[in-house]
């Protein structure tokens, strides 16, 4: 796996890749604590810096940071995750731009109404930032909820998107 470390309007962000598409996109502050992170989340994978399908990757990247409303074709290479966080992933992804759900709406999508902190939980482990737009599920009375990377990261995505004002 390789990975990059950019500056972007959020922090810093960190991509990472297999061959097979990207694997990790992780906001923060800090490059080495993302470095930890991605340790973290693929203890077994030998990681190395680099490469011009990373650069061009972390280049629609950086612009789907800039511009979160838009839409790119970038091929994911989703690992790890149990098989509900992988569904609640993929439901994420169906959320179009320019819109939000909560989390109730997102378990009765799955329909497992009873799952709302299954589906929490799904979004705080979710290693793709924006390519898997967690940032647009809310709280059902239409609060942030919660957001592994920051409130001000969420909110900041959502504002961008011309969705959340707080």
């Amino acid at each position: 796996m390789h990975y990059t470390v950019r500056a972007c309007a959020l922090g810093q962000v960190l991509v990472a890749a297999t061959p097979n598409g990207i694997a990790a996109v992780l906001l923060g502050d800090d490059k080495s604590a993302l470095i930890d992170d991605l340790q973290q989340r693929y203890p077994l994978a030998e990681l190395g810096t680099g490469g011009p399908v990373l650069h061009r990757w972390s280049d629609t990247v950086l612009e789907i940071l800039a511009h979160p409303s838009l839409q790119h074709i970038v091929p994911l290479d989703v690992q790890g995750g149990t098989e509900f966080q992988r569904k609640v992933w993929k439901a994420l992804r169906s959320i179009p731009p320019g819109q939000t759900r909560s989390y109730g709406q997102v378990a009765r999508h799955l329909e497992q109404p009873q799952a709302v902190r299954a589906v929490a939980s799904a979004c705080a482990a979710n290693p793709l930032a924006v390519l898997v737009p967690c940032h647009r599920v809310l709280r059902s009375d239409g609060g942030l909820g919660g957001y592994r990377w920051g409130l001000q990261r969420k909110q900041l995505l959502l504002e961008m998107e011309g969705l959340f004002k707080q």
